[in-house]
């Protein structure tokens, strides 16, 4: 048999052999078609496109827990990142035959391409299980999403050209998804005979215009079909894409099949179910055989009867659910002008097309303002799978499923928000668990910024699960049994190929925030090794403030961080000595990445020194120290103008600077003798950021001296500093920029260096022309109250203060 030429099969409809079933992958019409065939033949086997490998698997798909959507995963066990996808929705053909075989007990044999040879890949660098023709077989994921498969052509495109359509999509629906079921005694075989007509006139015309590989995946797949009929007899169904259906059935040799065959790549594959989702059944996911509706065919396969007016109602619901008002005299209008829309248009049923226009038009108010809505909810839909608990997995898989359930945390494919309170025993949990498998590469989910409490016991998550996370579980197992192990292992491995001294630090904070005990201790002493080597103050300045968190999570999670805290401290103390010998000299870009180390080390500082309460007698603390360094750097005229405005800024919102520093060093800075450039620079520092405009508005002197600098500056310099001066004063917000404007329109009250406690009822900066002291002492008890300095009268000084009562209404003294 093995020379001889023979017919593998005869697509016609009769008994004289194998009947083949050409689909569309993912169709309900397609589904139900199948499904009332293999009623009508009632056949000894069913062949399915897919990966022998899944064999096994197929029992699987009949257990209680199974729930659609789902796939088969396949991936190379010595490289799990290398993997593809075969999924079935509850309206895929391949799904219903599977599940009408199992419910009858009649086998089922994949017969596709091996996942073995398809994940090794050919000479071509792509694996051998890419969309075609009528773009089916399994989805690439090699740890990016694969590339889409180069299509010669369409052949659901052809054949709606061929019959009038413009929109490939509605002549399927009209011709399949919408036909009925027949009447009785109606010939269920008759379509798939009539279909594989057309797709052999298609190929006959085009010849083989799918994908490259196609001619070695149907050798392999009329081999599979020989061993059916020795093992099963002729009796046999085969379900498969309606492109391969006349390469099944024409004329070759076992030989010339198993030519194509040979020298094929091989690698050890395991095959598994694992969930999936109506998002990446969507052709907008990127998956070359989606469709662009999941929901809506999910709705066609499910309706017992009448479509058209569930599906409104559906509609209607998921829009009252979002406050839209609705009722249901708009369903009833809506199903009018959709089935009136279908008539005109000449369609059997009315379909997603005439849906949405009777939406738009009756229950939208002729907008498109809920179809963003709708698509999302209704068109592509929310489904995520199950698969049953006893599906084979990878050991790290069981410890998730575990810890999900007991951490009542269910992975869902609608993106939610996460509110965690780590002092909740549970909570904590949960934080640990998405924090390791963070770092395990699983990002199920991300942590985001809390809208509500900024707390340190506080963490926000956003959570999607996606079904590409089960390749990265199989990726990670090889770290470990279990998520601890895994995240342990992994953590140690990159604390020892870490490059530099900022990845360490980073390292250690998610060590820290995962709370891996056991990965800590290696992750500190790579971290001690690279912070002696390192010699680079930005690296050491850029290092400091991930170090900073860690201790302080550590100090929120109750873990021991003396070690990291002293590593920290030393850390920063090198910070101190080589900061200001780097600053001179810097060009713009150098002086705008030290201003950001500045301003990084300046908060790690406040998190990392001590109070005075916990200083020892004659220690200096890291903030004193530190305000050393910064004077250092704000007083010497070698370094950039951006630097010496950026420390000095720290320096007064610290309370380093006694009265007058600020305008002292102001006043230097913008002297006349400084290069206009330079002096643009330290505005910026000084004044730059979002509160800059602020602390212009309250102070009427440090005002007055920009304002004084800027109306000298000569006109050859004004258009080298407006670029600087108008990228400073961008930041801040409307309202702060214009009363500047007026203050700067208005003039000061006062020359530069004269108190306004000079002239009790002088204009104040931001508070109009005068103080009306009346009603200033109508709100002062209150005020002392909340202050808590005891009850005086208005122009009375506190017994412990010296200063006038009037700098509680803000005059400056």
């Amino acid at each position: 048999m093995s020379g001889r030429d023979e017919r593998t099969t005869d697509s016609r409809p009769g008994r004289c052999g194998p009947v083949l079933l050409g689909v569309r992958h993912h169709g309900p019409g397609s589904a139900r078609a199948v499904r009332a065939a293999l009623e009508q033949c009632t056949p000894a086997a069913v062949l399915i496109e897919g990966p022998p490998e899944a064999d096994e698997l197929v029992p699987l798909a009949a257990h209680e827990e199974m729930r659609p959507p789902v796939a088969l995963l396949a991936h190379a066990q010595d490289d799990p990142g290398r993997a593809a996808f075969w999924p079935l929705a509850e309206f895929s053909p391949e799904w219903v035959a599977m599940r009408w075989a199992l419910e009858h007990g009649v086998p089922v044999r994949f017969i596709d391409l091996p996942a073995a040879h398809s994940l090794a890949g050919g000479d071509d660098g792509e694996t051998a299980d890419e969309e075609t023709g009528e773009q089916e077989g399994g989805e690439q994921e090699t740890g990016e999403q694969g590339a889409a498969a180069e299509v010669r052509i369409d052949p659901i495109g052809v054949l709606a050209e061929t019959a009038g359509y413009d929109d490939p999509e509605r002549w399927w629906e009209d011709v399949v998804e919408h036909r009925g079921g027949g009447g009785a005694g109606a010939d269920a075989l008759a379509p798939f005979a009539a279909l594989a007509e057309a797709m052999a006139a298609l190929r006959e015309t085009y010849g083989d215009g799918g994908h490259d590989r196609d001619p070695v995946r149907e050798a392999h797949m009329r081999l599979r079909l020989r061993a059916a009929r020795r093992e099963f007899g002729d009796d046999l169904a085969v379900v498969c894409g309606a492109w391969h259906v006349p390469a099944l059935a024409q004329r070759t040799t076992m030989t010339a099949d198993r030519q194509l065959l040979k020298g094929l790549p091989k690698v050890k594959a395991a095959v598994t179910w694992v969930p999936w989702t109506h998002r990446r059944l969507s052709r907008r996911s990127g998956y070359g055989a989606g469709i662009a509706s999941p929901g809506w065919y999910g709705h066609l396969f499910s309706a017992p009867d009448r479509p058209v007016e569930r599906w409104l109602t559906k509609v209607a619901g998921l829009l009252r659910e979002e406050d839209y008002a609705v009722s249901s005299a708009h369903v009833i209008e809506a199903v009018r002008l959709a089935e009136g829309l279908a008539t005109v248009r000449g369609r059997p049923l009315a379909g997603l097309t005439e849906l949405d226009d009777a939406v738009r038009a009756v229950m939208g108010d002729g907008t498109d303002a809920p179809f963003s809505l709708i698509h999302d909810r209704l068109v592509v839909g929310e489904v995520l799978g199950e698969v049953p608990e006893d599906a084979p997995a990878v050991p790290l898989q069981r410890d998730i499923a575990r810890g999900q359930r007991t951490l009542r945390l269910k992975p869902e494919v609608l993106e939610r928000e996460l509110e965690l309170d780590l002092r909740k025993e549970t909570d904590a949990g949960r934080s640990r668990l998405l924090h390791r498998l963070r770092l395990l590469g699983i990002p199920w989910g991300e942590p985001t910024r809390s809208r509500g409490s900024t707390g340190t016991f506080r963490e926000t998550w956003r959570l999607r699960w996606e079904p590409e996370l089960s390749v990265r579980v199989a990726e990670a197992g090889i770290w470990g049994t279990t998520v601890l192990s895994a995240a342990t292992a992994k953590a140690a491995s990159e604390a020892a190929g870490a490059a530099g001294l900022a990845e360490v630090t980073a390292l250690a904070e998610r060590c820290l925030l995962a709370e891996l005990p056991d990965a800590l201790p290696v992750v500190m002493q790579a971290l001690s090794d690279r912070a002696a080597l390192d010699a680079d103050v930005g690296h050491l300045a850029q290092a400091l403030p991930a170090l900073v968190r860690s201790v302080r999570y550590g100090d929120v999670r109750g873990t021991d961080a003396v070690a990291l805290r002293e590593v920290a401290t030393g850390l920063a103390e090198r910070v101190f000595v080589g900061l200001p010998p780097a600053c001179p000299g810097l060009d713009a870009d150098g002086a705008a990445e030290m201003r950001g180390h500045l301003d990084a080390t300046h908060q790690a500082v406040g998190l990392l020194g001590r109070p005075e309460t916990e200083r020892r007698p004659g220690e200096d603390g890291l903030r004193t120290r530190w305000a050393g360094v910064l004077r250092a750097v704000s007083e010497r005229d070698t370094v950039p103008g951006l630097l010496r405005g950026r420390a000095t800024r720290l320096l007064l919102d610290d309370g380093e600077l006694g009265d007058g520093g600020a305008e002292r060093l102001m006043g230097l800075a913008l002297s006349p003798g400084t290069p206009p450039t330079d002096a643009a620079g330290w505005i910026e520092g000084f004044v730059g950021g979002g509160d800059g405009g602020m602390l212009l508005v309250h102070d009427e002197r440090l005002l007055a001296l920009v304002d004084g600098w800027l109306t000298g500056v000569p006109d050859a310099a004004f258009t080298d500093v407006l670029p600087l001066l108008r990228r400073t004063f961008a930041e801040y917000e409307s309202g702060v920029r214009r009363t500047l404007g007026e203050l700067v329109r208005r003039g000061p009250a006062t020359a530069p260096g004269h108190p306004a406690g000079d002239a009790p009822d002088a204009a104040v900066p931001g508070f109009g022309p005068g103080l009306d002291r009346d009603r200033a002492a109508a709100v002062l008890p209150t005020l002392r109250m909340l202050l808590g300095i005891g009850q005086h009268g208005f122009g009375d000084d506190p017994p412990e203060s010296p200063r006038p009562a009037d700098d509680l209404t803000g005059a400056r003294t």
